[in-house]
């Protein structure tokens, strides 16, 4: 069996653009931070797993590393080149192999008055929720975080993941370029932990006000994603820029091998994976589109990151949300690679 299979739990460059590089400017924002009584079950899911931590167990959600800051994780995939999607095709990331991301301002400056940052500096100073524009000269990364797998996506086997670190769908582990921060398929140059406001909003969704696994609230592995860029197949080695965006129709999440996308959701549209995201067009066209399929899959699985999201505005229907829009970063981390025409020599298993 592939060991992307199972749910068993995890075991414990040069800083200026490209000649032509796109860049952009603007502002990124905050997403704003319900229950209702069929999140009971969800909710005493996640409390008993917290309980099992406090308990002395010492589970610590199976990929802490309390001192660790930023830069690649310890055990991560070796490789370094790794897999990515432009105009509808795969090709390859080669990252540096060093701790030459960088994760500017700090978190801090961002949210001066947010006690969850400070206390989050213990483990991160990367964070997701707000970016500084003109930070670090950039070409922009769009990260597909698969947020309709729910909370799967942190890499924590008592969360639902598998046991290399990946998000599971449908009860089978959906492979990603890049599994959890600081599990075996975590990407290289990827920090551990993210802060975002947003996994804060989730934690009081779901009732939690002491962080999981012994964390600051809203601390958490980076989530397990895809990567998406709109450049030439080509690229020198530069700092790109991240935008995060939500998936929240599972009918649009692109195969990391083949750049295609599945049904895997009725949908009310005639082609329910036109939207593919295996190109920024698809990105596009997907932040204006109003799926049945990601109201029905979110719905049926009681997912609590979509949850949040609807109670906060978002369209129930929604098949993406990008915190602050698609034309400005949203996080401070910068990580630099080259990108090269084809898929890698192998992905993260």
């Amino acid at each position: 069996m592939s060991e992307t299979e199972g749910t068993a739990p995890v075991s414990p460059g040069s800083a200026g653009g490209a000649a032509g590089a796109p860049s952009r400017n603007g502002g990124g924002r905050s997403p704003p931070g319900a229950r209702s009584k069929s999140r009971v079950w969800t909710v005493i899911a996640i409390v008993v797993a917290v309980g099992i931590v406090s308990g002395g167990l010492g589970y610590y959600y199976g990929v802490v590393r309390p001192a660790q800051t930023s830069g690649s994780s310890p055990g991560v995939n070796q490789s370094l080149e790794m897999g990515g999607f432009d105009s509808g095709q795969v090709v390859t990331f080669l990252y540096n192999g060093t701790t030459t991301s960088t994760c500017t301002p700090s978190l801090t400056s961002f949210f001066p008055n947010d006690p969850n940052a400070s206390a989050a500096t213990r483990y991160t100073n990367c964070e997701v929720g707000a970016a500084s524009q003109n930070a670090v000269p950039q070409v922009p990364e769009y990260v597909l975080v698969p947020a309709f797998a729910g909370l799967s996506i942190f890499g924590v086997g008592a969360l639902g993941a598998n046991a290399s670190g990946f998000p599971t769908l449908n009860g089978s582990a959906l492979a990603t370029d890049c599994g959890a921060g600081g599990t075996v398929t975590g990407c290289p140059d990827h920090p551990t932990y993210l802060y975002s406001p947003l996994f804060t909003a989730v934690e009081a969704h779901l009732g939690l006000h002491q962080g999981y696994g012994g964390l600051p609230e809203g601390v958490l592995p980076t989530p397990a994603h895809d990567h998406l860029i709109n450049t030439p197949t080509t690229y020198a080695n530069v700092y790109w820029g991240t935008t995060v965006v939500l998936v929240l129709d599972p009918n649009i999440f692109p195969n990391r091998e083949t750049a295609g996308c599945s049904v895997v959701a009725a949908s009310n549209l005639s082609n329910p994976t036109s939207n593919c995201l295996s190109s920024f067009a698809g990105l596009e066209r997907a932040l204006t589109t109003c799926s049945s399929s990601a109201a029905a899959y979110n719905s049926a699985t009681s997912n609590p990151i979509w949850q949040t999201l609807v109670s906060v505005g978002v369209s129930s229907c929604a098949q993406v949300y990008v915190p602050g829009g698609v034309s400005a970063l949203n996080a401070n981390l910068y990580i630099p690679f080259s990108v090269s025409p084809g898929e890698p020599p192998m992905f993260p298993e």
